[in-house]
């Protein structure tokens, strides 16, 4: 296969060419004996005539920064040097912004910009979390070590994500075919049974001529209630982007009978876990305190974290402080924490905590959807018998009606 390739040389100069070899990979190492930085490395494909490529700009995710830094860990260990380890990792990074992102810190760290400090200039990517934790491992010598911390937490995030997205799905999708089988009912089946009532020209009783107004009514200004519903839901966006309305969010999701606790205890999971591996990188408490309260985005919790901050350079300790905030941070938490300050082992107390709270996310999420189940087959027997009444009983006024 033939593959078209960018490069520069040691002393700066960009060339580009053609290779034939059996695989990219084949192809990175027949470019490399030339003592050559390979920035671009594509197959070369047939020209199309009709159709052209679309390539998306799809975000980075944590998924993708998990297998990035555990793969530059890995390489890192191994003592391939970390230009060599950033190139070859672009040639397989699967999304087109990330590789450039990736090439890019390439080049800025081969022209001598430390590695954290390429890093930063990605911010939308590469956060504060992460950049400080790398400046760590440059302060310590020990970048593939805080790299696999990293990459553990960023495994740990997503998996936390996606128990909260599976809690989700099931609910959005069934409310989704309710959805679907109104409108079935509204547009197509009550239109007929409304003609059939007509044309018998029977008497009909109030409740079905209730019945068949509420579905007329529905049937003629659906697109009305629609576009209400979007005006709604286009407002309740505006105003939850807003500083006043992402703080009101942020309470009131809070309060949510069951919900609530579960993302209680995903903000309890994400604290304890990011101070934990802040200070296991040798990041200080105060420093750690104030990188986490920029990562997390609950408002109330993000108070609370820069308050603490704030106590805690004053003298104070952090399960004292936290003692306060009962309402956020249940006082197991905070009788774990004292303990950890007392033993001189905070960063372990705190990972056992953040270990704690992931189990008891699934526990939680799994028991939200046991319970849910019952409720939403209740409320969907509840809303089958409604229709089910809303068509039987005209089609029953009508067939008593005909003498």
């Amino acid at each position: 296969m033939k593959y078209i390739y960018k490069a520069r040389t040691k002393e700066g100069k960009e060339e580009t060419g053609t290779i034939e070899a059996s695989s990219k990979e084949a192809a990175v190492l027949l470019l490399q004996k030339y003592n050559i930085f390979i920035t671009s490395l594509n197959e070369e494909r047939a020209k199309q005539i009709f159709f052209k490529e679309i390539k998306f700009n799809k975000k980075v995710s944590k998924k993708d920064l998990a297998i990035f830094s555990r793969q530059l860990a890995v390489m890192l260990s191994s003592h391939v040097p970390i230009i060599q380890s950033l190139q070859s990792l672009a040639l397989q990074a699967s999304k087109e912004n990330f590789r450039k992102i990736i090439l890019e810190v390439s080049k800025s760290v081969e022209e001598g910009v430390p590695f954290s400090g390429a890093l930063s200039r990605f911010p939308a990517t590469f956060d504060v979390f992460y950049v400080n934790l790398i400046r760590s491992g440059e302060v310590s010598g020990k970048i593939s070590y805080n790299l696999y911390y990293i990459a553990d937490n960023l495994e740990k995030e997503t998996s936390i994500a996606n128990q909260v997205r599976q809690a989700i799905i099931y609910p959005a999708f069934t409310l989704s075919v309710l959805f679907i089988v109104l409108n079935i009912v509204v547009i197509f089946l009550l239109p007929k049974i409304k003609t059939l009532i007509k044309e018998s020209g029977s008497k009909s009783t109030p409740f079905t001529i209730f019945i068949l107004n509420f579905y007329d009514f529905l049937g003629k200004f659906w697109w009305v209630m629609l576009l209400g519903f979007i005006l709604f839901i286009f407002f309740g966006i505006f105003y939850f982007r807003t500083s006043k309305g992402k703080e009101d969010f942020d309470r009131i999701s809070l309060r949510i009978p069951f919900i609530g606790d579960i993302m209680r205890k995903v903000f309890l999971a994400r604290f304890c876990s990011s101070i934990s591996t802040l200070m296991v990188a040798g990041v200080s408490i105060n420093k750690s305190l104030e990188i986490t309260a920029s990562t997390v985005n609950n408002n109330a919790y993000k108070r609370i974290i820069n308050e603490v901050g704030i106590k805690v350079s004053e003298g104070q300790k952090v399960s004292v402080i936290l003692a306060g905030y009962k309402d956020y941070f249940p006082s197991f938490v905070v009788q774990i924490i004292k303990v950890g300050e007392e033993t001189g082992k905070l960063d372990e107390i705190l990972m056992e905590v953040a270990n704690f709270y992931q189990k008891e996310i699934k526990r939680a999420i799994d028991l939200f959807l046991a319970l849910l189940e019952p409720i939403l087959i209740i409320f969907l027997g509840i809303i089958v018998m409604v229709l089910a009444v809303s068509v039987f009983v005209p089609l029953y006024g009508t067939f008593s009606g005909i003498e």
